[in-house]
């Protein structure tokens, strides 16, 4: 479990810079949040011989949205950080034609980790997430575009959720793909996360 947790975060971060690249230039935008990424070690001499290592987020710890695909915490919907994770969802959703979604958004300000992604049953580009696609139905019904979703000029979901989804084959040469992050197969139980690091 703990190579698909390396897998899943570190592929939510490459859409995180994408997102950012885009997001950055535009004036009155701002900070973009950044997904922090997550190492994997092997501690051979260990019962539990695989753990992840992260830097360690220091303040309060706040859920921007929930795992279940519910878009945002509604106590923390009118934040700056909790307005631009929906548009990084609602980017996501749109830059991969409603395949993908980055969901359980999570921690301290703009710096975010332990992530969820889900994909349609197929999923998308080789890559297949550990949260279930039902979450894409959900957020297309739930999202609320809000300034920085105009800011960046992605489409309102009211119309189109109410539509019957049309497959397409139109496919981004941009965005990350089961090439650019490495494969991982799950081998091993997952172990707390018990060490924290700095990134050097």
């Amino acid at each position: 479990v703990v190579l698909q947790e390396c897998h899943v975060q570190n592929t939510a971060r490459e859409y995180a810079k994408l997102y950012a690249a885009e997001a950055e230039p535009l004036e009155g935008f701002g900070e973009v949040p950044e997904i922090i990424p997550i190492f994997l070690i092997r501690r051979p001499a260990n019962n539990i011989p695989y753990a992840t290592v992260e830097e360690e987020l220091v303040g309060e710890f706040v859920k921007y949205s929930v795992k279940d695909g519910k878009e945002v915490n509604f106590l923390r919907r009118d934040s700056e950080a909790g307005q631009k994770c929906c548009t990084f969802q609602h980017w996501v959703y749109e830059k991969t034609n409603g395949n993908l979604l980055v969901t359980d958004l999570q921690g301290v300000g703009m710096k975010l980790t332990d992530v969820g992604i889900a994909t349609l049953a197929k999923g998308y580009k080789g890559f297949k997430g550990n949260c279930s696609f039902s979450f894409i139905e959900q957020f297309r019904a739930l999202h609320q575009c809000n300034e920085y979703c105009e800011m960046l000029g992605l489409k309102s979901l009211r119309t189109t959720h109410q539509k019957q989804r049309k497959a397409t084959s139109t496919k981004s040469k941009n965005l990350p793909n089961s090439s650019t992050v490495k494969k991982m197969v799950l081998k091993k139980a997952r172990e707390p996360r018990d060490f924290i690091s700095s990134e050097h």
